[in-house]
C-alpha cells in the first residue's frame, strides 16, 4: 500500500505538536412482552375460592443497550451469491466495510480488506495515520466498473474527515480502486476476489 509522502510530512508535524486521538451497528433485541393469565388457567386458584386472583400486569417490552464494540466481532464485508460477488456489486461490497471498520475504529480489519501484508512497514504506517484520530467519517460515492487486459477495476473517491486528541480537523481524499481478476484461467482464488489497489490517500486539512 501507498500513502502519498503528503501524509507522512503532514502527520510527523502533527504528532510533534500533539499525538492524533469512530461504531458498528449492534442489533438490540426487544424483549417479548408477558402473555396475561387469566384465573381460569391459574392452576391456584379453586371453583371454591371467594376472590378471583388477577392475572399479572402486562410488562411493557423493553430493549437493552446497544452492544459494546467489544462485544461484536469486526467488520467484515456481508456474503453474496457468487454472480453479485463478480460485479460492482462485490466491489462495493468490500469498499463499503472497509468504510465502515475505519468509522468504528477497527483499524486492523480495515486494514486486512487491503490485502497487504500484516505486521510489516505498511500495516505501522497505517495504523500511525489513524489509530489517533476520533469521530471517523468515510464517504465513498458511487463509482464506475471498467474492463481491461483480464480484469475489471472499480474506482471511486474516497474522503475522510476526523478530528485529533485535541479536536482539530482532518480531512483525507484521494482515488481508491479495487481489482479483480475476470475469471481467466489459471487465476487464483484471491486474483478472482475483489482487492485494493494502493491507497494514496493525501491529507489535505
Amino acid at each position: 500500500m501507498h500513502i502519498s509522502s503528503s501524509i507522512t510530512r503532514s502527520r510527523s508535524r502533527l504528532r510533534a505538536a500533539t499525538p492524533f486521538a469512530s461504531a458498528v451497528l449492534a442489533l438490540a433485541l426487544g424483549a417479548c412482552a408477558q402473555q396475561n393469565s387469566s384465573p381460569a388457567d391459574d392452576p391456584l386458584v379453586g371453583e371454591t375460592d371467594a376472590v378471583p386472583v388477577r392475572a399479572p400486569a402486562p410488562v411493557a417490552p423493553s430493549s437493552p443497550p446497544p452492544l459494546a464494540e467489544s462485544d461484536a466481532g469486526p467488520v467484515l464485508p456481508p456474503p453474496l451469491v457468487p454472480e453479485a460477488e463478480k460485479g460492482e456489486t462485490g466491489a462495493r461490497n468490500i469498499l463499503l466495510a472497509f468504510a465502515r471498520a475505519l468509522e468504528n475504529e477497527q483499524f486492523p480489519a480495515a486494514y486486512a480488506m487491503l490485502g497487504q501484508p500484516l505486521g510489516g512497514e505498511e500495516e505501522a504506517l497505517f495504523m500511525r495515520q489513524f489509530s489517533d484520530l476520533q469521530n471517523i467519517t468515510v464517504a465513498v460515492p458511487t463509482g464506475t466498473v471498467e474492463g481491461g487486459a483480464g480484469s475489471l477495476y472499480y474506482s471511486s473517491e474516497a474522503t475522510i474527515t476526523a478530528q485529533d486528541a485535541d479536536g482539530r480537523p482532518i480531512r483525507y481524499e484521494g482515488p481508491i480502486t479495487l481489482r479483480r481478476v475476470n475469471d481467466v484461467d489459471g487465476a487464483t482464488p484471491a486474483q478472482l476476489r475483489w482487492h485494493f489497489t494502493p491507497l494514496e490517500l493525501v491529507q489535505t486539512h
